[in-house]
C-alpha cells in the first residue's frame, strides 16, 4: 500500500515537472520573455527622455516659492538641497534610477511631502474604474453596431448608424463633456453633477455603496464612450465587409449555411483580428482618455494630480505618471498579442512585430 502511494506522488510530481518543461519550451512563454526583455530596454530609454524633456522646461518648482517674500532664501536652499535640486540633471536622473531599481522608491513629491507611489495608489483605482468601465461599454456599443450596419450596407438602418458616428466622432471630448455636464445642471438631482461619490455615502450598505459609485459613473462613463465608440464601429463595419467579399464566405453560403453561421463563426472571426491589435492601444490610452472626464465631473483620480503636477513642476510625480503610461502602452500591446493568439492560432507569435 504504501509503494502504491509512494508511486502515485512520483508520477504527479513527474507531471508537474513535464508540464513546467514544456511551459517553459512553449511559444507563448518564450515571446512573453523577449517581450519584457525589450520593455526593460524601452522603459530606461523612456524614462530618459522623459527626463530630459522635463528639465528643458524653464524653472523648477522652487520658483513659486521664491515669489513668496515669508519663505527666506536659506530655506530655498535647503529645500532645493533636500529635493536634489542642487545637483547636474543627470546626477538627478541616475539617482532616481538608482532608487527605482534597489528600493522601489519612485521619490517623493515636492507639493504633497509624500511618496509618489503612495500617491498613485490612492489614485489609480478610481481612473481605472472609470476607463474600464468606458472601454467595455465602448466595445459593448461598437462591436454589435459595426455588425448591424455591414449586414445592413446601404440601407436606412446602416445610413443612420453611419450619420451617427460621423457626429459622435466630430464632437471633441471636452464639448462632450461640457455638454453633458449642463444636461447633469438642468437634471440635477435625478443625475449627480461631479463627484465620486454622494454626501451620505459612508452610511450606505456594501450594495448601497456599490450602486452610489456606479450612479456617479453614468456621464463620465458616456462622455468617454461617445467619443470611442463612433471610430471603432466603423472600422468594425468595414472590415466585416471586407472579410464577407472573401471566396471562403461565398463558399459556406453556397454550402447552405445558415446566414447568421458564416456572419457570427466564419466571417466575424477573422474581422475582428485588428480590432484586438487596437485593443493594445486602447488599453494605453486609457488614463489620457480619462483625464479629461475626471476635471470635468470632478472625478478623483489621477488626471487632476498629474494635472497639477505639470503645472508645479513636481518632478518625480511627473516621471512616475508618464513611466505608468509607457507601461500599460507595452502591456496593452502584449496583451493584444497574445488574445490575437488566442483567437487565431493560426498567427504565430515569432512573426509578429
Amino acid at each position: 500500500m504504501r509503494a502504491i502511494k509512494v508511486s502515485s506522488v512520483s508520477e504527479g510530481l513527474e507531471i508537474i515537472v513535464n508540464g513546467a518543461k514544456a511551459a517553459l519550451a512553449s511559444e507563448t512563454f518564450t515571446y512573453i520573455l523577449k517581450r519584457l526583455f525589450q520593455a526593460l530596454v524601452t522603459l530606461l530609454l523612456a524614462s530618459a527622455l522623459c527626463f530630459a524633456i522635463i528639465q528643458l522646461a524653464p524653472g523648477d518648482y522652487l520658483d513659486t516659492l521664491r515669489q513668496n517674500p515669508k519663505i527666506s532664501p536659506e530655506t530655498i536652499e535647503q529645500l532645493k538641497v533636500n529635493f536634489g535640486l542642487d545637483k547636474s540633471p543627470l546626477e538627478q536622473y541616475l539617482r532616481w534610477l538608482g532608487r527605482i531599481i534597489t528600493q522601489g522608491d519612485f521619490g517623493t513629491s515636492f507639493v504633497y511631502q509624500r511618496s509618489v507611489a503612495s500617491l498613485l495608489a490612492e489614485r489609480i483605482p478610481a481612473t481605472l474604474l472609470l476607463a474600464i468601465a468606458s472601454l467595455f461599454t465602448t466595445w459593448a456599443l461598437a462591436i454589435p453596431l459595426g455588425i448591424i450596419a455591414a449586414v445592413n450596407q446601404n440601407r436606412f438602418l446602416d445610413r443612420f448608424l453611419q450619420t451617427i458616428s460621423y457626429g459622435a466622432q466630430g464632437f471633441p471630448s471636452f464639448i462632450t463633456a461640457l455638454l453633458l455636464l449642463f444636461l447633469a445642471q438642468n437634471l440635477s438631482p435625478l443625475v449627480p453633477i461631479g463627484g465620486m461619490t454622494s454626501i451620505y455615502h459612508a452610511d450606505l450598505s456594501p450594495i448601497g455603496k456599490i450602486l452610489d459609485i456606479a450612479w456617479h459613473m453614468i456621464l463620465p462613463t458616456i462622455a468617454l464612450t461617445i467619443t470611442g465608440f463612433a471610430g471603432l464601429q466603423r472600422l468594425m463595419r468595414g472590415q466585416l465587409l471586407d472579410v464577407l467579399r472573401q471566396d471562403y464566405i461565398r463558399t459556406a453560403r453556397a454550402k447552405g449555411l445558415p446566414e447568421n453561421r458564416v456572419i457570427y463563426i466564419h466571417a466575424l472571426r477573422n474581422a475582428v483580428n485588428p480590432l484586438i491589435t487596437l485593443l493594445g492601444f486602447e488599453f494605453a490610452s486609457l488614463l489620457s482618455g480619462a483625464f479629461i472626464a475626471e476635471n470635468f465631473f470632478n472625478w478623483p483620480g489621477l488626471g487632476r494630480l498629474i494635472l497639477q503636477a505639470v503645472n508645479s513642476q513636481d518632478l518625480y510625480l511627473v516621471m512616475a505618471s508618464l513611466m505608468m503610461g509607457a507601461v500599460m502602452l507595452i502591456v496593452g500591446n502584449l496583451l493584444a498579442d497574445l488574445l490575437l493568439k488566442a483567437v487565431d492560432p493560426r498567427i504565430k507569435l515569432e512573426n509578429i512585430n
